[in-house]
């Protein structure tokens, strides 16, 4: 399976670092200038050490990547964690860079596209903008744990939301005791 994880603006780097770690196959990674900076802030990991745990790595500014175009076909595109500015653009159809321009193809070719938004609490445009996207088919997975599964670390409640992305795309794992199990 291809898939592309990018990685956006917000707060939960781990999140998709994690998936990274976790998803199998081909995986493409793009992560936003700002995410860089997160995720060194966040997980105390660089931006040139994340790369390894991709196939293939593009920069947001670069349009000409691969996975710009509707005829390289990926099986899903993940935005985990994903800033309410990139939820705006894709939801308003701009794509101005390589994350927006991806989730546009996934959308415009209905691709599996899974968006994790990681921001609280929400103002009436970013629900308006979750709202556009969920009918247009994505698949808004906001950043939520649950607690039957009685995480004791921070891990625990990262690996549960990871594990419910993988679920989206038919991953099997066991990352999570899931409910009455």
């Amino acid at each position: 399976m291809r898939f592309v994880v990018c990685i956006s603006g917000a707060s939960g780097s781990a999140y998709g670092l994690r998936l990274l770690k976790e998803l199998p196959g081909e995986k493409t990674l793009v992560m936003s200038p700002t995410a860089k900076g997160i995720m060194e802030h966040e997980c105390g990991i660089t931006y040139d050490e994340i790369k390894g745990l991709a196939d293939h790595c593009f920069e947001d500014d670069d349009l000409n990547a691969p996975v710009a175009s509707g005829s390289n076909p990926v099986d899903a595109v993940f935005i985990m964690p994903c800033s309410m500015s990139t939820v705006s653009k894709i939801a308003n159809g701009i794509a101005d860079n390589l994350i927006t321009r991806v989730a546009s193809v996934a959308l415009k070719e209905r691709r599996k596209l899974i968006v994790v938004p990681r921001e609280t609490p929400k103002s009436e445009f970013m629900l308006e903008n979750e709202l556009r996207l969920a009918r247009a088919g994505v698949v808004m997975l906001d950043a939520s744990p649950a607690f039957y599964h009685k995480p004791e670390s921070l891990d625990d409640i990262i690996t549960f939301m990871v594990g419910r992305a993988l679920d989206q795309v038919g991953v099997q794992h066991k990352l999570y005791r899931r409910w009455r199990e």
